[in-house]
């Protein structure tokens, strides 16, 4: 006996199953943005006289020099700071990429699309059934 073709109303379900599974995919994505667009990377030197803070996007927004940072002297003061605003940036990269991946992993059973190799075969299957 062959395999009877669902019924319009089976493909109406799917499609339904589709759209509702895209919306729940879209609105966890849009938690995503909105949550690393509040991630915040921090880092400091090691003894805390040089301070940064950067956006999830690896925006410095913030820069804290102690006083006493100064007595570095300018090649030193530069290097501490470079390493500080870079470990700052990695901080928030770091805490973006969890919550990107948290996002995608939560899209890989998305349900294969409607496209038109499903209406063909669709078409084919009611067309085998007539014969």
């Amino acid at each position: 006996m062959l395999p009877t073709t669902p019924s319009p109303q089976d493909d109406i379900e799917q499609a339904e199953r589709i759209l509702r599974r895209g919306r729940e995919v879209t609105r966890r994505i849009q938690q995503a943005q909105a949550q690393v667009a509040e991630v915040t990377g921090r880092a400091e030197n090691a003894d805390g006289t040089v301070r940064a803070v950067s956006d999830g996007r690896g925006v410095i927004t913030a820069l804290t020099l102690d006083p006493r940072a100064l007595r570095l002297g300018r090649a030193a003061l530069g290097e501490q700071v470079t390493a500080v605003l870079r470990r700052a940036q990695h901080d928030a990269e770091r805490q973006a990429a969890e919550i990107v991946d948290d996002a995608l992993a939560d899209t890989a059973d998305l349900p294969r699309p409607l496209d038109e190799s499903f209406i063909r075969e669709r078409l084919g299957q009611i067309a085998r059934e007539l014969l």
